[in-house]
């Protein structure tokens, strides 16, 4: 018989007739002594492809994505990882695992709360509910965990012909999206009592935190060590390089990885596919860009290296006057005669490096007004050019005590 238990062939025969028996309505626990009677551990890969098999014999994607989670439970702790590749420091699956570690964290603290309710007295649930929409709220972040899964790990697999575990993955993380959006929406209900909440536990709340935990185990067993097995170097630096785009979920990596013979490649700016700037830590289109420089609330100046003006804000409270006439000319013939030996001044000791940071304040027209230059330089310390920030700081300076509630001025308000 042993020699038959080492043989994978019967290995995933042997489970896909136990998971059929599920879906024929055999007991979890039962098919769970099965398994761990005749064949008690199973090597991850081989648990993807009898899934595979599954859906290519017929077995309905729908049907298959029902007995995920049984399935699921079942082999946990069952699932052998003895074979599983060792992953580098800051790798794209390293990242997936240190997420997981913290959506544990956050799934145990929101079970804490929860069952927690009884004791919070009805003076105190108002606060209560605000702590637990927070959690909630974070938990919310694994829509980039997922977001990355589905479109850089799924794609790398689907070319390696591994098609039916991602659908079924994806569908599960569609489940648990739907299932926190209900959560955080019925939080918010402000005519949301205590009883509510307790008939809404096991209804909504616990079975999301559920669906977190059992995505975090597949991940874990069979998802991430099977993608460490599949996909290469190349493929996991392309997802890499791309994962900004999406983010990161409770957690930001302190470690940068670099593979051998690619590092030199990497380049964290450009032009996305979808045609956004994309930059180190984030990116967007060249309409948002423009919102956000116009947004803030001072105005600012960009002078390249050779001293010409290049950009400047074009918000609706300008400190000092600005046209595109400016644009490309020499930024000495930009200021008064008067003041022309300082701007040689900056720029000299910008270029120099004796100085990156040059700030100045003045009265003017009853107003308190800030400016400052600061020196750009790259990550190897050469000078790009100058930003001049100017800001108008007479009402910041007339602030008193604190505003911790949520108003709008006069002009906000009537838009």
């Amino acid at each position: 018989m042993s020699e038959l238990i080492n043989n994978s062939r019967y290995r995933k025969e042997r489970l896909k007739e136990l998971i059929l028996k599920l879906h024929e309505g055999e007991s979890a626990e039962t098919v769970r002594q099965e398994l761990v009677e005749s064949l008690k551990n199973i090597p991850y890969g081989e648990v993807v492809e009898v899934e595979q098999e599954l859906m290519q014999e017929g077995l309905p994607e729908e049907e298959v994505l029902k007995l995920c989670d049984i399935h699921g439970s079942v082999l946990e702790g069952n699932v052998d990882l003895s074979g599983a590749k060792d992953i580098p420091e800051g790798h794209p699956v390293d990242v997936f695992k240190k997420e997981n570690i913290e959506l544990v964290k956050m799934v145990d603290k929101a079970k804490g709360l929860l069952n927690a309710l009884k004791m919070v007295s009805d003076s105190d649930f108002k606060k209560y509910l605000l702590g637990l929409e927070g959690v909630f709220n974070q938990l919310m972040d694994v829509d980039k965990h997922y977001l990355r899964k589905e479109y850089l790990v799924f794609p790398y697999l689907e070319k390696n012909e591994i098609t039916g575990p991602p659908k079924i993955m994806w569908g599960k993380h569609d489940e648990i999206r739907a299932q926190l959006k209900g959560c955080i929406e019925l939080l918010q209900n402000k005519d949301l009592s205590k009883n509510d909440l307790s008939e809404a536990l096991d209804l909504i709340f616990f079975p999301a935190l559920q669906g977190l935990s059992d995505m975090v185990q597949k991940e874990e067993e069979i998802l991430l060590p099977m993608s460490m097995d599949v996909l290469t170097t190349e493929d996991w630096w392309s997802i890499h390089k791309q994962t900004l785009e999406f983010g990161f979920c409770l957690y930001d990596p302190d470690v940068e990885w670099q593979p051998e013979g690619l590092a030199n490649e990497k380049d964290e700016t450009g032009i996305n596919t979808d045609g956004s700037i994309q930059l180190p830590s984030g990116s967007f289109t060249a309409k948002e860009i423009m919102a956000i420089l116009n947004s803030v609330p001072f105005d600012m100046t960009f002078v390249d290296k050779h001293d010409k003006v290049k950009y400047f804000t074009q918000g609706k409270e300008r400190i000092f006057v600005r046209n595109r006439s400016i644009i490309n000319r020499d930024v000495r013939l930009c200021h008064p005669p008067g003041s022309t030996h300082i701007v040689d001044k900056i720029l000299e000791d910008f270029k120099s490096g004796k100085a990156s940071h040059a700030p100045f304040w003045i009265q003017m027209k009853g107003q308190f007004i800030k400016i400052e230059y600061f020196a750009l330089r790259d990550e190897n310390g050469d000078y790009l050019g100058t930003l001049e920030v100017s800001q108008n700081l007479t009402e910041n300076r007339a602030l008193e005590g604190e505003r911790r509630i949520l108003s709008y001025d006069n002009e906000n308000s009537e838009k």
